[in-house]
């Protein structure tokens, strides 16, 4: 008999209260019931047989109306009325509880539990073996989602020698009570959120039950049936488990057994296959051999080709399936999370930026859909015989028989979908580094020729039978391919085939080129929209991850031409992760030459007649049909990249959002508005994606429709509905950014071919005059406004200046008003802003509106929200920048007229956002150090100066030391060098001169990371007189210590660290060559002595960097040979110059040694250039 698990999902909610007449038949019973008394009589025993069978046949639609403690208290009753030397009533009374639970969806409370609890046990104990598989289903409806409050019958159960032990080992004679016995403690393992889970050793003594169910044989004297559901049940127990988190799958041995039962159950009842696998797998960089069973000759294609199929007989299994699909929904046993289904809105159909599978809970994969679904359009009329699906023959049996083997065929892909479900917990059970050390194992590599193809997860894709399991199997692939991109990024195609063995590179490429491959078979192939749907989502996945950089052309050409007649497929859901892995396809690696020439293809290329296997449709005309707005024109002669065929892509999305949707495509639109002439929203959103997608990576090709695209973000942000407004604001943004990155000093655009500034300027005016401001304005959405925020941050700075002054004054006045704002959304992102347009030339020097700016970051910084503060510090940087440039300006007027009342509020905050967390302490420590450079005398000389300098330079000390961040660690020895450049501190002489030199030095010869080091270097080398270096001990403790870090500059055990070592020794000789050129007659000695020590290694790093080029960080460094050599003659010039003391040999030997390093130079570079005659040696 076939256990029946209890319904519903773990939340079972309190049913709610039906008209009396409906429980008053549950309570009339109960009543009677009730009011018997424990009687042995024969009579008595007739009653309470008639009244459980009135009980379990009652009418309990919509709940009944019947209280949860009422059927606790009847079932407690029923149980005290029953003695346990009554097989048939405790049989009965066990059918009840099971029956009411499962019916009523009732979760039974704890005290009740615990008699019921124990009432079950000493029935199993001391009743006949015949009502065990009874007593069983009635403890698994008491225990499900009650396993935490079990722990006091956990050993009864659990232990050594516990029931369920017992009853569901391999040794067990009867297959049922087997059965029913793992069911209990698949129950017993199903969480709840926000309970306790089971106690050590329980979950794992399940495991280690449920792992050697899976593993063991069907015995001879069980059924097929009976041992799928067997299956199914230890498959639940475990991934109850896995979802719980109790199980931790850290030994090797523990996981490679599960993933070898997991790949085993995926392809149990697989129709013409049939494996042999090791009990464990083991994490391998090669593909591990599948002992394969020789394949029997395939019949003819007229009858296993799936296609063939007998409609009629295929949909009397369809109406069976979908009976077993609802007595399978009352029997689950796991945490439910919602699987995407077409028509079930747009939260099922994207979420971010980058796509990503459907997550699978308990039983959460995707609904069997119907087979006919897009078959119409979408079925080819060829399949190739070596990527059909197989399925059973269809030879002749007799209806009994043909409904058994329909029936059977359901259970097993129960168990695979069972396999494929738990398959998921345990990948998101395990870190992404362990997984993909069984890549091999379920992802397909090409097959040597001769050689049959590994099974894997993609031969469930193209063979297997139901569009459930291979939907599920997709899902999985998803998940392991969602994150994968630096595992992938390895993949190198190469063709050298002469080796003696296959690097680890060319096989993941070999693997993604298969990859791809079988899901281009299986996309042609699919008839089922919704399992179409995760075929395309995964096709995305594979695509944002693999590095097609690295790999050979063509790839991704054949996922273009397949995909783009999908697009105009009749399921929404399919349309939309079309445009997502279209979207993905131009974010990959942007921009890639490939790719480029895709989007330059005409409009109707690959939509007609891609491909012999591709579905055939006509020319799109939408594509045709987007109207060109009143300033294409202008745009495409002002650009010399516009090009006579237009980009279909763009023209594709910008029809999607503007144009009324077209009648053929909206058969299945879910997420449109009941009266919306436009595509489903979840379209529309996509398509503004893609669009924001090509703009950030092809910019050249989105600048031709820039004034286009400026119509249809106004239209987006002129909508109602926020979605749209928000990805309008968002495409808005990518092409504020692009156009700065074409003004960019360091862009490769040539100039003739930019947007020209007239046009940005009139594209921005229309974006200030339309629904943008009031999308700043809009306090109900502050996500929209926030975004706003971002998009008006990115007006290129050329344009700001030329815009009318009401719109410049508009954009200032409405981002310091915003900063005002409660929600941090907005702060955050009117902080930034405010942070980009304080570096505008044309702002920068107007003091009124930098003191204003500086007034609403301070209020920022005091935020209780760290996002807030973190981007108010990033734009209190941006603001001391600006102070700088200001200074280094000839008019003085600037600095005169900055209130110095402001400045020493200014440093206050950066010194107390120097102590907040590293996002806000690595800004404050730059803005502190430019503060510093900028203080002018009359600031230094004013007593109320003097404390908070001391104390923003011991703030700046105590962050060159700390063991934080290295970018916190870079910017605190950056602004430091900063501190040094500004002649008015009295470097040299303040008591905190040793402190700061001492930090440096402690840095530059012993931190981890080199690029803190060069950093502490390049600031050592900033000061330009001798006395600021303070005392000939400070001195000499600086030449020492760059010296001894120029020993130590390739002493690191971070592989990564090494490509730093020449920079950093260039920086060190730069800074000891300063030191050299300004080192005074005191100084000599010191120099002296670590000559003789250390000279040779010295000279040959020194030589070193005269013949390298510019390798240091500092942009001022001399960046060629020429400039570095005159560095080594000045420095020797000074020595030279220097009055030494009587009898003192120091001078000579260090003329000696830089004579000496200037001689090898250029006698080694050829140079006819004359040392100076500046000593007679």
């Amino acid at each position: 008999m076939a256990a029946v698990q209890v319904a519903g999902s773990p939340r079972r909610e309190v049913p709610r209260e039906a008209p009396p007449e409906r429980s008053s038949g549950f309570r009339c019973l109960s009543a009677r019931l009730c009011a018997l008394r424990p009687d042995d009589s024969s009579s008595a025993r007739t009653e309470i047989h008639l009244l459980f069978d009135q009980l379990i046949s009652e009418n309990y639609s919509e709940g009944g109306g019947v209280a949860p403690e009422d059927v606790c208290t009847l079932l407690v009753q029923a149980c005290r009325l029953v003695p346990l030397n009554q097989n048939h009533l405790v049989s009965k009374v066990s059918q009840l509880i099971h029956h009411l639970l499962n019916r009523l969806q009732v979760i039974v409370d704890e005290q009740n539990l615990a008699f019921l609890l124990g009432y079950a046990i000493s029935a199993l104990q001391q009743c006949s073996s015949w009502t065990h598989v009874e007593i069983l289903q009635a403890l698994a409806a008491l225990v499900y989602c009650n396993g935490s409050k079990c722990q006091k019958y956990l050993p009864d159960l659990l232990g050594k020698s516990g029931i369920l032990m017992t009853l569901s080992d391999s040794a067990q004679p009867d297959p049922e009570v087997r059965r029913a016995a793992v069911h209990c403690m698949a129950n017993l393992c199903l969480s709840v959120p926000g309970q306790p889970y089971l106690e050590e050793p329980y979950p794992n003594i399940c495991f280690q039950a449920f792992l050697t169910t899976l593993q063991s044989p069907k015995s001879s004297d069980m059924d097929d049936i009976t041992f799928c559901m067997l299956l199914q049940n230890a498959l639940k127990g475990i991934q109850s488990l896995l979802n719980g988190g109790k199980m931790k799958l850290t030994q090797t041995e523990e996981l490679g057994a599960l993933l070898a039962v997991l790949k085993k159950s995926m392809f149990h009842g697989l129709p013409g296959l049939n494996i042999e696998l090791p009990t464990v797998l083991y994490p391998t960089l090669l593909p591990q051999y599948d002992g394969r069973s020789p394949v029997k000759p395939q019949q003819p294609e007229s009858s296993t080709s799936r296609p063939t199929l007998n409609k009629k007989k295929k949909s009397k299994v369809k109406s069976k399936k979908i009976q077993q699909e609802e007595e399978e929904e009352e029997e689950s046993s796991g945490e439910r999370e919602v699987a995407p289904v077409a028509g079930s809105g747009r939260e099922h159909l994207r979420e971010g930026n980058t796509p990503s599978s459907s997550t699978l809970g308990g039983q959460s994969l995707p609904v069997e859909g119907d087979g006919a679904a897009g078959k119409d359009l979408f079925s080819p009329p060829i399949r190739s015989a070596s990527w059909k699906r197989v399925s059973s023959s269809e030879s002749d049996y007799s209806d009994a028989e043909g409904g058994m083997q329909s029936k059977m065929r359901s259970y097993q892909a129960k168990v695979r979908q069972g396999a494929l479900a738990c398959f998921l917990s345990t990948i998101k059970s395990i870190e992404k580094k362990v997984l993909y050390g069984y890549w091999s194992a379920f992802v397909p590599d090409t097959p040597e020729l001769g050689s049959p193809q590994s099974v894997s997860l993609m031969t469930l894709t193209l063979k297997d039978p139901s569009p459930k399991t291979r939907a599920c199997a997709l899902q999985v692939l998803s998940a392991i391919l969602e994150g994968s991109k630096q595992f992938l990024s390895v993949a190198e195609d190469t063709s050298d085939h002469r080796r003696a063995f296959t690097p680890f590179s060319v096989m993941i490429a070999s693997s993604i080129r298969e990859l791809h491959r079988c899901l281009l078979l299986a996309l042609v192939a699919e008839s089922s929209s919704q399992t179409l749907t995760q075929i395309i989502k995964c096709l995305a996945n594979l695509v944002s991850n693999s590095p097609y950089n690295r790999l050979k052309l063509s790839l991704l050409t054949k996922v273009w031409n397949q995909i783009k007649p999908y697009i105009r497929h009749k399921d929404v859901n399919v349309r939309v992760s079309s445009l997502t892995l279209l979207g993905a396809i131009v974010s990959t690696h942007a921009p890639l030459p490939e790719v480029q020439l895709l989007l330059q293809q005409p409009c109707s290329s690959g939509l007609s007649s891609s491909n012999s296997v591709t579905p055939h449709l006509g020319t799109p005309d939408r594509c045709k049909k987007a109207p060109p707005g009143p300033f294409l024109e202008e745009a495409s002669a002002s650009s010399p990249r516009a090009s006579s065929e237009p980009c279909w892509l763009i023209r594709l999305c910008i029809s999607t959002v503007v144009l009324p949707k077209e009648d053929s495509c909206s058969g299945s639109d879910a997420g449109s508005a009941g009266g919306s002439t436009y595509e489903p929203s979840p379209m529309r959103l996509e398509a503004l994606q893609v669009l924001a997608h090509l703009a950030r990576g092809y910019f050249s090709m989105a600048q031709v429709y820039l004034m286009e695209l400026g119509e249809v973000i106004c239209k987006c942000m002129g909508e109602a509905d926020p979605s749209v407004q928000l990805h309008g604001a968002k495409l808005l943004e990518e092409l504020g950014t692009g156009l700065i990155q074409q003004y960019k000093p360091e862009s490769t655009v040539p100039s003739d071919q930019r947007a020209p500034v007239t046009v940005v300027v009139t594209f921005w005016t229309m974006m200030l005059n339309g629904p943008l401001p009031r999308a700043l304005q809009n306090s109900e959405h502050p996500t929209l406004q926030a975004s706003a925020c971002d998009a008006l941050s990115s007006i290129l700075p050329g344009a700001f200046s030329s815009l009318p002054s009401d719109r410049q004054i508009l954009c200032l006045t409405m981002l310091l008003g915003l900063n005002d704002s409660k929600n941090r959304l907005v702060k955050a992102a009117t902080s930034r802003a405010l942070g980009v347009y304080v570096l505008f030339p044309c702002l920068r020097q107007d003091v009124i509106f930098v003191a204003d700016t500086a007034n609403a970051i301070l209020m920022s910084l005091q935020d209780k929200s760290l996002n807030v503060r973190a981007k108010a510090a990033w734009s209190l940087g941006n603001l001391t920048d600006t102070l700088i440039v200001n200074m280094e300006t000839p008019d003085p007027s600037f600095q005169e007229e900055f209130s110095g009342l402001l400045l020493l509020k200014m440093l206050r905050s950066a010194i107390e956002a120097s102590r907040d967390k590293d996002k806000v302490k690595s800004n404050a420590v730059r803005a502190l150090g430019n503060l510093l450079h900028f203080l002018q005398p009359s600031h230094i000389e004013k007593p109320r100066f003097a404390e908070i300098i001391e104390e923003s330079i011991q703030a700046l000390i105590s962050t060159v030391l700390i063991e934080a961040a290295m970018k916190v660690r870079w910017n605190a020895c950056y602004a430091m060098g900063n501190v040094f450049k500004n002649p008015a501190l009295p470097l040299g002489t303040a008591p905190w001169t040793s402190q700061a030199y001492n930090a440096l030095t402690s840095v530059v010869t012993s931190c981890k990371n080199f690029k803190v080091r060069i950093r502490s270097a390049t600031a050592l080398s900033i000061p330009s007189k001798r006395e600021h270096y303070g005392s000939v001990d400070q001195y000499a403790q600086i030449w020492n210590a760059l010296v001894t870090a120029l020993q130590k500059s390739e002493d690191t055990t971070d592989f990564l660290e090494f490509k730093y070592c020449a920079s950093l020794r260039t920086q060190i000789c730069q800074a000891l060559i300063h030191l050299l050129s300004l080192a005074s007659a005191s100084d000599l000695p010191c120099i002296r002595e670590t000559l003789e020590l250390n000279g040779d290694m010295v000279q040959s790093f020194i030589l070193q960097f005269l013949k390298s080029g510019a390798e240091g960080e500092d942009p001022g460094a001399p960046h060629s040979s020429h400039e570095r050599g005159q560095l080594v003659r000045r420095a020797l010039e000074h020595v030279s110059s220097i009055q030494a003391l009587t009898g003192d040999t120091a001078k000579r030997a260090i003329m000696g040694f830089l004579e000496d390093i200037l001689t090898i130079y250029f006698d080694s570079s050829g140079s006819q250039e004359a040392i100076p005659e500046l000593t007679s040696r």
